[in-house]
């Protein structure tokens, strides 16, 4: 009987077992999953094997004739999200979320970045597809697709419930509150597996999507008494010493910091920027807090001071909220704002969100020329872009305030050979050797932007903050970064690796007295620093960064993973670390930041999430129409 029931699911097994193989060697060969002991290799083994008996065993309610069609199809489908999974993983090291599949409009301008993700090898991800396939057409194989009674599907389904549990039961058992822990995506999938990790995604989709309507005004006081219990009132020498100047940000395109003051071959790596330093403030323990959102995370973080999300890019979850972003806020000081950025205006949804942000002006591709000769990549090349943007800032209103955008040091780091003014380096990274050489043309381009601007009267009155907006190297990549660094890249050395340069010039003051600052500080603390160099009182505003100047700011920032670093330690991947040795040290130094780190990630997503700054302000809104109404009824 045993046997005549694995007869009618021959065809059902044999799929159920090509993909079991296939998705397990992915997980050796294509992620990055560390184990610490055979039961985490155990449940990494047996994890996908409950989704691909449920999703399989769909076709035993199909009649004989489309049983195995739809198996075959189902096959298909599920390749496919193991292949986007592969392909996403090898530049993001992340895997794919529900919100990162709904930015499809940014999938035509990807071009060779995505190309350059796929391997040869990926074809062998359909070898077990055409095998199916061949068996598809066998007489014998569809001779065997009888129907099952109900007590045999009942059997089958009871042994996919009894698979995943014993599978979740493992898991808690290594890592208990599993679920809880959503932020941990690779903990997710090492345990219930990447395919079970998307159902779980699109639960959290759903739950989210539901904060919206739910949320109320009351949903924000809990925040603003955190935010207002937290201020640090700004250094008073430094407050307003930029009053009524322009604003000049430089999002210096995976900037990290490891190639700032370095060499290759005796040659500096950013001779300019280096030598900007000595006229400039530099802080060197400065990092970026980008999630799945990269460059729109970090434009996302410097103009309102809140954190991305741990899941997608809040410029396509939710771009419909209301925001009160620095443009919007400066327009009361009489600033004009604009964006330069030489890509499609609708790439990560930014007409929409420049829109909601308060931007007067947004200077995309049509305000360019742009031609084969000066394009690489992903576009305009960066000293184009410095020179043709310098010429339209000429006719911008004063005072403004503004955002450029590179491009050219962009993966896959392509560059033309009249603009390589440095040797690519040697390691098994063709992503890392070629990174170099573009890290150096976008230096040239940032010296030849200062050039230009020297020219006009902008500059003199103007403050320039450069800032790099993510890393540009991932984990992928650490064998090569050992070999750069001459030292083991750790859990420790990839979050010291999230450091990005931060430089504040100020024409007049910081050439005077240049400083190089050690304190710990993120893109978060960017607006409030911005807003009091201006002079301008940013203390009723619902921010989580600090003034990063100010003598009591707090030397801690939080990454959007949950790791995070303070003055001594860093703490990641549940291991606190002692900054000095890079050894593991006592959890319990650890211990004191860590619900700081796990609350102000919580309170910016209720934030988002609920679209809470749309009341804010509103008690004092309700007060103000209580007073007017009492004046007039005494009239």
């Amino acid at each position: 009987m045993r046997k005549k029931t694995f007869s009618k699911i021959s065809f059902l097994l044999l799929a159920t077992l090509f993909l079991w193989i296939k998705t397990y060697i992915v997980y050796k060969t294509s992620f990055d999953i560390k184990i610490e002991n055979l039961t985490q290799e155990f449940i990494l083994f047996i994890n996908p094997l409950s989704f691909l008996l449920l999703i399989f065993g769909v076709g035993l309610f199909f009649n004989e004739k489309n049983r195995n069609r739809y198996i075959f199809g189902a096959s298909i489908f599920v390749t496919g999200l193991l292949l986007a999974n592969m392909v996403f993983y090898r530049f993001f090291n992340d895997f794919l979320t529900i919100p990162v599949l709904f930015q499809t409009s940014n999938m035509g301008d990807l071009g060779s970045s995505i190309t350059s993700l796929f391997l040869p090898s990926d074809l062998l991800m359909f070898v077990d597809l055409a095998i199916l396939f061949w068996l598809l057409k066998k007489p014998s194989f569809r001779s065997t697709t009888l129907t099952l009674t109900r007590k045999e599907k009942s059997a089958y389904f009871l042994l996919v419930v009894a698979v995943f549990f014993f599978n979740l039961g493992l898991a808690e058992t290594e890592r208990p509150q599993l679920l809880t822990r959503s932020f941990d995506r690779e903990m997710l999938v090492k345990n219930i597996s990447v395919y079970n990790f998307h159902i779980y995604d699109a639960v959290l989709q759903s739950k989210t999507s539901a904060q919206r309507a739910l949320a109320d005004s009351d949903n924000l006081t809990e925040i603003e008494n955190y935010v207002n219990a937290n201020r640090k009132a700004p250094k008073d020498d430094l407050k307003g010493i930029a009053e009524g100047r322009n604003v000049i940000l430089l999002s210096l395109e995976s900037l990290q910091n490891f190639v700032i003051n370095e060499e290759l071959n005796g040659q500096e790596i950013t001779p300019y920027l280096n030598d900007l330093l000595d006229e400039s403030y530099y802080f060197e323990n400065f990092y970026h807090q980008t999630g799945q959102g990269k460059t729109s995370d970090s434009e996302f973080l410097v103009d309102n001071s809140l954190y991305p999300l741990g899941r997608g890019a809040v410029f396509f979850t939710n771009s419909n909220n209301e925001y009160n972003a620095t443009p919007e806020v400066l327009k009361d000081y009489g600033y004009y704002s604009a964006i330069f950025h030489a890509n499609n205006k609708s790439f990560w949804n930014r007409d929409l969100m420049y829109n909601s942000f308060g931007y007067d002006r947004f200077y995309e591709v049509n305000d360019y020329e742009v031609n084969e000769e000066n394009s690489v990549g992903w576009g305009l090349k960066d000293i184009e872009f410095f020179e043709q943007s310098v010429q339209h800032m000429k006719n911008m209103p004063q005072p403004f305030y503004t955002r450029m955008i590179t491009l050219t040091n962009h993966f896959p780091f392509e560059l033309s050979e009249e603009d390589k003014l440095i040797d690519e380096f040697d390691s098994n990274s063709k992503t890392l050797n070629q990174y170099i050489p573009t890290v150096r043309y976008m230096d040239e381009a940032v010296k030849r932007f200062f050039e230009e601007l020297k020219e006009t009267d902008i500059y003199e009155n103007s403050i320039i903050i450069m800032y790099g907006d993510h890393y540009g190297i991932s984990e992928n990549h650490n064998v090569a970064m050992s070999k750069f660094l001459g030292r083991e890249v750790t859990p420790f050395e990839v979050v010291q690796l999230q450091r990005v340069p931060f430089i504040v010039h100020i024409p007049g003051v910081t050439d005077k007295d240049p400083q190089t600052f050690s304190k710990v500080a993120g893109q978060i603390d960017i607006r409030p620093t911005v807003m009091s160099l201006l002079g301008i009182d940013s203390s009723e505003q619902i921010q989580f960064g600090t003034d990063v100047f100010s003598d009591d700011k707090l030397s801690f920032t939080v990454l959007r993973d949950g790791s995070f670093i303070t003055e001594n330690n860093v703490y990641t991947r549940g291991i606190c670390y002692d900054k000095v040795t890079g050894q593991e040290t006592d959890q319990a130094i650890c211990e004191p930041y860590m619900e700081k780190a796990k609350q102000e990630l919580s309170y910016s997503d209720e934030i988002i999430y609920g679209d809470l700054l749309r009341f804010y302000g509103e008690d004092a809104e309700t007060e103000t129409t209580a007073v007017e109404e009492a004046e007039e009824t005494k009239k």
